[in-house]
């Protein structure tokens, strides 16, 4: 293989994510409402393979709140989710793209699937299951 081929192939791999790569846009401060629902989402910098999250749900009736990591195990990420505390529940990554990431358990009852990705300056997430509807929301960086 020539010089210019290694160097190439070597440019194209360090563009490609690997499954190990925690999703570092995801990091900051993100608020947004939706239906009257105050929504705040706060990730910490991928640090020590591990990033650690924070959802809070407000309402005028209630407030709800989940803990949240994305921690790599092996060669592959997990997304944990802990809503109310709870002990976790493990979501394997399914795919990775520069700006995208898919967990996926077909195991749990709903959700199964847990879905980021930015789009322009939002933080966005998506969750599905078999036979539910799913549910999507968009979140503004706090400055």
């Amino acid at each position: 293989m020539t010089l210019f081929a290694t160097a190439a192939l070597l440019f194209v791999v360090t563009l490609q994510p690997s499954a190990a790569d925690l999703p570092t846009w995801m990091a900051g401060t993100w608020r947004g409402e939706v239906d009257g629902v105050r929504m705040e989402e706060h990730w910490t910098n991928a640090d020590g393979d591990l990033m650690l999250g924070l959802h809070r749900d407000i309402t005028a009736k209630r407030t709800s709140f989940e803990f949240i990591r994305i921690a790599r195990q092996g060669e592959t990420l997990v997304y944990l989710a802990m809503p109310g505390g709870k002990p976790a529940t493990a979501f394997p990554l399914k795919s990775v793209e520069a700006n995208r990431i898919v967990f996926e358990n077909l195991e749990h009852d709903f959700p199964q699937r847990i879905i980021y990705w930015r789009d322009s300056e939002q933080l966005c997430a998506r969750v599905e299951g078999a036979g539910e509807a799913g549910e999507q929301w968009c979140w503004s960086r706090v400055k």
